[in-house]
């Protein structure tokens, strides 16, 4: 499970998206310098942090402040909603219809038993993460765009910490998730391309300046 992620703003190259134009790219940085040294997790009732994510726009993909999790009855969701199985949309692509991509430029996940924290990520290149989208309303009459990240089985390399990671995109694949029909074969075609980019991703204990485990 994907349950906290990071944006630091001083990364110098991206691999999340081929042709972003500058002004998304802009806001993305802009919201991460905002935000430095915050660690990104699932927005609650009390907690209102919404989080960048890029959307489908009319004519380039756009940047929009998401909840992370689905509302349900002006609530969050009492299920578990900020991941989706990859497997789950395979099965019923209907959950499809609407999409996003998570810019990140790390992930985090506790080893057990032993309780380590690790970073995952792509020497902090920026990169997206797939999610699936849904409207959802709150109490008070607000609308938002909510986001679950999409989960794989890990990477090889990654297993030994943690058994499953996010679909990390490929630039070259963003638009494809992006605007593509929502079928299986979408998410099949998702899961290909995100192999070599899976392989890429190297992880890494989360340590402080005294060389002890570090939460955050």
């Amino acid at each position: 499970m994907c349950a906290s992620y990071g944006l630091d703003p001083r990364f110098s190259d991206q691999q999340m998206l081929d042709d972003a134009d500058d002004e998304l790219m802009e806001g993305i940085r802009a919201w991460a310098q905002r935000n430095a040294d915050e660690t990104l997790r699932p927005t609650g009732r009390l907690l209102r942090n919404l989080n960048p994510i890029v959307l489908p726009g009319e004519s380039a993909p756009m940047l929009e402040l998401g909840w992370w999790g689905f509302l349900v009855d002006g609530r969050p969701s009492r299920f578990p909603s900020i991941n989706t199985r990859s497997e789950r949309l395979q099965d019923k692509p209907g959950s499809l219809r609407g999409r996003a991509i998570v810019p990140a430029t790390g992930w985090y996940e506790m080893q057990k038993p032993s309780k380590q924290w690790h970073e995952f990520g792509l020497d902090a290149a920026l990169f997206g993460m797939a999610a699936v989208t849904q409207r959802g309303r709150t109490e008070d009459g607000s609308w938002f765009t909510c986001y679950s990240i999409v989960m794989q089985p890990a990477a090889p390399q990654l297993a030994g910490v943690h058994d499953r990671m996010p679909v990390v995109l490929p630039a070259s694949f963003a638009r494809d998730w992006l605007d593509g029909a929502p079928t299986r074969e979408l998410m099949d075609e998702a899961l290909r391309a995100s192999a070599e980019t899976a392989a890429r991703v190297a992880v890494t204990p989360r340590l402080d300046d005294k060389g002890t485990d570090r939460l955050f």
